[in-house]
């Protein structure tokens, strides 16, 4: 008998744990239909609210519905591997407790399932209810992240996503700790189909991701899969050299042809600040890749499991 798995990262979500369960037994009840048996693994990110008690509250009333509690926050892509890992079922998806990621949606990806695809991801057509400045560096991120690196990024994508144990047990062989989900899906590859819908808005609570958290996210992405930036530092190291060069030619001509004195501090003083910041810039650049080679080196875990039911 086939079995579906449904991972369900949840920090501080007390108001949408029972709203969010309710929906999904009610979009899954087709499986039924197929004979496919469901998990719902709810994996409690360290939340200093009611979160566990809510989830509690619903186990106990359904012994389909496992838990898993961090013994503090880790972050949503370390709830999602443990999740995963966790996961005992032929499919697995991954959904977010806020309802911005629609159950509805799963009985049209088990269709693709069926007609041959690995995995069936969600994308966001419009970001409806989002700041507009969010949206704008978002899409740039996307734009940016198709033009340096070779894994796959899709505009909008979602962690939402349905999978086959093939692919899990893929993603599970990347046990990284520097983690950068959307990319990884895209890395291992395999046949995947893409549905496309609105931007919900969440049902209650607020966002955890604030612009700052989405700029280090972003950070780790471009990171982990792309080395262009070291390519451009490396770039810009020798375009400054070779000016240098030139400049220096340059000086001693004029000197020497026209006796011009060597003057003018002030665009010394600029000329010395710009490339002291553009020094600055590529050892950040450097420094970003040595500090997660240093986080991964360390091998410590993921995550660290306070309770498992």
């Amino acid at each position: 008998m086939e079995s579906l798995s449904v991972v369900v990262p949840c920090f501080n979500e007390e108001q949408n744990v029972e709203r969010f369960y309710e929906k999904l037994i009610n979009s899954t009840e087709f499986l039924k239909d197929r004979s496919c048996g469901l998990e719902i693994i709810f994996v409690d990110d360290g939340s200093f609210d009611k979160t566990y008690d809510r989830i509690m509250s619903v186990r106990s009333n359904d012994d389909r519905v496992r838990l898993i509690s961090f013994s503090r926050n880790f972050g949503k892509e370390a709830a999602m591997f443990a999740g995963l890992e966790k996961s005992k079922g032929d499919y697995v998806v991954i959904m977010d407790c806020d309802l911005q990621d629609p159950p509805e949606l799963l009985a049209e990806m088990f269709k693709y399932i069926d007609d041959g695809y690995d995995s069936v991801a969600t994308r966001r057509v419009t970001r409806k209810g989002e700041p507009p400045i969010r949206s704008f560096f978002a899409r740039c991120f996307y734009k940016l992240m198709k033009k340096i690196s070779a894994t796959e990024f899709v505009d909008g994508a979602r962690d939402y996503r349905l999978m086959t144990r093939q692919m899990v047990n893929a993603i599970l062989s990347m046990p990284e700790y520097n983690r950068f989900t959307k990319g990884i899906f895209g890395w291992v590859g395999f046949k995947t189909k893409w549905l496309e819908y609105e931007n919900v808005e969440r049902v209650a609570g607020e966002t955890k991701w604030s612009f700052w958290k989405l700029v280090g996210y972003s950070i780790e992405g471009i990171v982990a899969f792309s080395t262009k930036p070291l390519m451009i530092a490396s770039a810009m190291g020798v375009f400054f050299c070779l000016l240098a060069f030139v400049m220096i030619i340059f000086t001693i001509v004029r000197k020497l042809v026209f006796g011009d004195p060597v003057s003018g501090w002030p665009s010394l003083v600029c000329i010395i600040l710009l490339l002291s910041g553009i020094q600055f810039f590529c050892t950040g650049i450097l420094g970003q890749y040595l500090a997660r080679t240093y986080m991964e080196v360390k091998r410590r875990p993921l995550y660290v499991i306070k309770e498992e039911l």
